[in-house]
């Protein structure tokens, strides 16, 4: 890209730290649908001619990001299948050679009754729901490096633990599903973690990024909606400091709220605080028809889950959402300039 001479001599003059640039970065994020009932078949299904995972592919071929945020990608210890679709997309012109996918909540056994059915090792009963360990989990592939060692990692974070926190309680006021319980409940659903990513200029840009729990599938006590509430206000709280080590500007946050602002379960004043946060901007990208939903689901028509928020110094130049027929989601994109 060009720079822009005008811009670049007004910030060398104006002897801020680390002048921005004009180069535009394309950040992006998109629920791929590339979860399999079972561990070790998604990676299976990415070694042959699977009509969805082309599908996938192409979608993402189309957006040619810089910086892309996944959602609802099976993990498994290696990263064995986020290097087999590092390898796809190479094949098809697009070359993420660094990636970022630690071990989310989703599947993993608490041994516990979460969901207080008296029954225990069912999905509900994992850290995040899951059949196993690492279903539906989330990644980071990128065209520039991940510095992963200063990764902030809040997975584990017990939700107690919270500021301000919206646990659920029993029809008699109590902890659900029991005191005990409560207090080993973590967070995140799937995972929550922000890292830098090194920019062409040697600037860290901070990408936060997750995928909440849907605030629905559950009963009076609205575990699933309280759960989902506090999953998006979780970065506010990183934002002030109130959960130790925070990114510092710029930052994006990319993913799957599981919210929209006006349709649909969910709390929606939480997710209005996170979209009027004056330290993020609520983008609205549309698709090349103009329509801003992300998603469209039977029970509720079409609704916007999928989020790229850039924080309040950086300069949107576009914006937009790609449809494929490889997942029900379409793909967010936004493009930066620092």
């Amino acid at each position: 890209m060009r720079w822009s001479a005008a811009l670049l001599l007004l910030l060398l003059l104006s002897g801020l730290p680390g002048a921005l640039t004009a180069e535009t970065i394309r950040l992006a994020t998109f629920n791929t649908d590339l979860s399999r009932k079972g561990p070790g078949l998604l990676l299976r299904d990415l070694q042959r001619d699977n009509a969805q995972i082309n599908a996938v592919i192409d979608t993402i071929r189309r957006a040619d990001a810089d910086i892309l945020a996944l959602q609802s990608i099976d993990w498994d210890y290696d990263t064995a299948a986020l290097a087999a679709l590092q390898l796809r997309l190479a094949e098809a012109g697009q070359h993420y050679p660094y990636r970022f996918a630690p071990k989310p909540n989703a599947g993993i056994a608490s041994g516990q009754d979460l969901d207080g059915d008296g029954r225990l090792g069912e999905p509900e009963d994992a850290w995040g729901w899951g059949r196993f360990t690492g279903q539906s989990g989330i990644a980071l592939l990128s065209k520039y490096p991940i510095t992963t060692e200063q990764a902030i990692d809040l997975t584990g974070l017990l939700w107690h633990e919270v500021p301000d926190h919206r646990m659920p309680v029993t029809k008699d006021g109590l902890p659900y599903p029991d005191a005990e319980t409560a207090t080993m409940l973590r967070l995140s659903s799937t995972s929550h973690w922000a890292v830098p990513v090194m920019l062409p200029d040697d600037m860290p840009l901070w990408v936060m990024s997750f995928h909440a729990a849907p605030p629905v599938f559950d009963g009076p006590e609205d575990r699933n909606g309280r759960r989902n509430a506090d999953e998006l206000l979780i970065w506010l709280h990183l934002l002030d400091g109130a959960l130790g080590l925070r990114p510092t500007p710029p930052f994006v946050l990319l993913g799957d709220a599981n919210n929209d602002p006006a349709r649909g379960e969910g709390h929606k004043d939480a997710l209005s605080r996170l979209l009027t946060d004056p330290r993020l901007q609520a983008t609205h990208p549309a698709d090349e028809n103009g329509l801003q939903h992300t998603v469209t689901w039977e029970s509720t028509g079409p609704m916007r889950v999928d989020y790229a928020l850039p924080s309040a110094e950086l300069q949107v130049a576009a914006s937009g959402i790609i449809r494929g027929k490889g997942s029900r989601h379409g793909l967010v994109w936004i493009d930066i300039r620092r």
